[in-house]
């Protein structure tokens, strides 16, 4: 497993990178976007589960950011103010042997900025990572 200061070096890449690494730009959450992620359709959809994805990581908290990682994923929750307006940042890598990458990057504002709909859309986009790699390595058994 990484240590803080690797992690924290990685944070540093990405951020100084953003426009160049995040593939998919920076997803700004909003109806539109819970909509077409079907997180809209239940109210009720985090609940308190012990086999919920989000509780399998290790904390890091300090005033710029709020670090979560363990084997596969290191995530960094960064809470910003641009022109006045409190938003919040999340950067999602895989972190696989040998190369860290940076997948997912999104951004809420306004209404959605409550930890609710961050970790809300941060669930979606790890198990949706999940079942990528699933396939991919299923895929790559098969050949």
């Amino acid at each position: 497993m990484l240590n803080p200061n690797e992690i924290d070096n990685f944070y540093k890449q990405f951020i100084a990178n953003l426009p160049d690494l995040a593939h998919d730009g920076i997803l700004t959450v909003d109806l539109s976007l819970l909509h077409d992620l079907k997180l809209l359709n239940d109210p009720d959809q985090i609940k308190d589960d012990p086999e919920d994805l989000t509780q399998y990581f290790h904390v890091i908290e300090n005033t710029e950011k709020v670090t979560l990682f363990n084997e596969q994923f290191l995530v960094w929750i960064v809470p910003k103010t641009e022109q006045e307006i409190p938003l919040t940042y999340v950067l999602i890598a895989l972190n696989r042997p040998g190369k860290t990458s940076l997948e997912v990057v999104f951004t809420t504002s306004g209404v959605y900025n409550t930890p609710k709909y961050v970790l809300k859309v941060l669930q979606y986009y790890l198990l949706d990572m999940l079942e990528t790699e699933a396939a991919l390595t299923s895929i790559e058994k098969n050949q």
